[in-house]
């Protein structure tokens, strides 16, 4: 007994360069604020290690460390400003 799938025909795939550009910057301001949160989230527990505001939220784990929320808000940042960048039509290492 042979099965034999068919699959159908998806979509054409097109070399117009920047296709996806709205995308990126759409993305990419979903991501600013994204990378705020991180940031209040490392101020906050950098604030409680010196006691200048109450307890932190996470009090275990890799999450409940300062360096870790900042270091992530400076990397989700990095990403929305290249994906802006991109979105604008400004990325010139692509062309």
């Amino acid at each position: 007994m042979i099965l034999r799938i068919r699959f159908g025909r998806g979509m054409k795939v097109s070399k117009v360069r920047g296709k996806n550009r709205r995308i990126a910057l759409m993305i990419a301001s979903v991501l600013t604020p994204f990378s705020l949160m991180a940031a209040v989230l490392g101020l906050w527990r950098l604030g409680s290690d010196l006691s200048w505001v109450g307890d932190f939220a996470i009090s275990s784990g890799p999450l409940s460390h300062w360096q870790v929320w900042l270091s992530a808000a400076a990397g989700i940042e990095t990403c929305s400003l290249a994906l802006g960048r991109y979105g604008r039509g400004e990325d010139s290492a692509a062309e």
